[in-house]
């Protein structure tokens, strides 16, 4: 889009829609997300909340579209609840069509035209992908339609094998021709909502896209800005960030700590912040900046998928009515009518040079320690973009460090005696997130970096 002569809006875009062909598993129309957004011309920053909405009401018998499945991390399990009664209200075609009216230069069907060709020609899977499919093949062929989609043979695509999703290019044909209500898309959404689910037509055309005021943390000399509640990510980064005290594997630790204890106790604003229900798991994250100074760094989310594919467009809707930290005591304790919270937190930096740089993280629970330390160690260090990427990360909660690290490292040494109760990482892993971030300088020069921790890629159009 970029060499066609589109911006940051229209790149952003296209890699949004293509995101929801490629990985499935992490992006969907049938999710959402934030966007951290500024505008060139004018230098206003935005952050666009287009994350899930609850249903207005509770409809029916809650458990009869409500079911348990088992993911296997090989290491580990974890239990996920999927079906029609999981579902949330979709933000992701409103987020789509706000980024557009924000500063989209090229026309829909132009932005669509990639993942148009990629539904229906195929795309190549890789390695990480096939994996991520492999730990969610409980969800992926929880019914017959999702496996006629995701493992036709019974088998999920393997690595090198093509991928082929006619349905989601006929969905972005049909966006490229008008809004998303006025077609048959939303008529099927609310067809597979029908046996269980509580989504109404009220609740797809009540959504609307909220435009929050960023929060803006001087850090070094530079202005970080971070998601805004009633997301819970940035309030928890600017306030690891305000307690650092150096920017070493120990001083990040400390502060981390502190951080975790603070949203553990509660105290003060992050009390109010955390009373809201909160979504923690899997993300897509997409950086991109423009010589003209706009820029979009965007993070959007499915859960994990429900387990049901809208009839003909080939996309699963999202189960975050189903996430333990939302729904912690069953399947009809939700709030109704209410934005939920996330540990999303796409990010922009106006660094004291004049560089201006847009970062992003998935990883969970994990986006704040990965997002504070890129972010501690360009402005308060002076690394370079690459290298505060590829550096050792860490995490902390509820007492527990995980550390990037060699048992033989001997800067290793303070934070085992800080944090006996630890798990030592002899590789980096996509544990620790996936940090995506570009650069653009006063004086017209890019960087740009996808972490390798999640297969991530950078490109520079010159």
């Amino acid at each position: 889009m970029l060499r066609e002569g589109g911006n940051a809006f229209d790149a952003a875009i296209a890699a949004l829609a293509m995101a929801c062909v490629c990985e499935p598993v992490l992006a969907s129309p049938g999710g959402g997300g934030f966007a951290m957004i500024r505008n060139g011309q004018s230098g206003n920053t935005t952050l666009l909340d287009f994350f899930p909405q609850t249903p207005r009401q509770k409809r029916g018998d809650c458990s009869s579209g409500y079911r348990s499945i088992t993911a296997d991390f090989g290491s580990a399990t974890q239990v996920f609840h999927i079906g029609p009664a999981t579902v949330a209200a979709p933000g992701f075609f409103a987020g789509l069509t706000a980024l557009h009216e924000s500063g989209g230069t090229l026309p829909l069907a132009d932005l669509f035209a990639p993942a148009i060709n990629a539904g229906r020609n195929g795309h190549r899977v890789s390695s990480y992908q096939h994996y991520l499919s492999t730990v969610v093949r409980p969800i992926l062929t929880a019914t017959t339609p999702a496996r006629n989609l995701f493992a036709p043979s019974d088998e999920l695509p393997a690595a090198g094998s093509i991928f082929y999703n006619s349905g989601i290019a006929d969905l972005y044909c049909e966006l490229a021709r008008a809004d998303w209500l006025q077609t048959s898309i939303a008529d099927q959404v609310l067809a597979e909502q029908s046996d269980g689910g509580h989504l109404s037509r009220e609740d797809l055309e009540g959504y609307k896209v909220e435009a929050r005021e960023p929060l803006i943390v001087p850090v070094g000399g530079a202005s970080v800005f971070l998601n805004p509640p009633p997301a819970a990510c940035g309030t928890l980064i600017r306030y690891a960030l305000t307690h650092l005290d150096s920017c070493g594997m120990p001083g990040m630790a400390r502060a981390l700590h502190a951080t975790d204890q603070a949203r553990l106790s509660a105290r003060g604003d992050l009390a109010k912040l955390l009373e809201r229900p909160m979504r923690q798991k899997g993300t897509t994250h997409i950086s991109v900046v423009d010589a003209q100074g706009n820029a979009c760094s965007v993070t959007v989310s499915n859960g994990t998928g429900n387990g049901e594919i809208v009839n003909g467009y080939g996309f699963m809707l999202n189960n975050i009515l189903g996430e333990e930290d939302v729904n912690p005591h069953g399947s009809t304790d939700w709030p109704t009518d209410t934005r939920l919270a996330s540990m999303m937190c796409p990010t922009l930096i106006d660094a004291p040079d004049g560089r201006l740089i847009a970062l992003g993280s998935g990883g969970s629970n994990r986006i704040r320690s990965a997002i504070f330390q890129v972010v501690a160690r360009m402005c308060l260090a002076n690394a370079e973009l690459e290298e505060a990427v590829r550096a050792s990360r860490l995490h902390i909660e509820n007492g527990h460090l995980d550390v990037e690290a060699s048992e033989n490292d001997g800067g290793i040494t303070q934070l085992k005696s800080l944090f006996p109760d630890h798990r030592i990482w002899s590789e980096k892993n996509m544990f620790f997130g996936g940090v995506h971030a570009v650069s653009f300088g006063s004086a017209g020069q890019f960087s740009s970096i996808g972490d390798d921790r999640r297969e991530g890629a950078a490109v520079i159009v010159e």
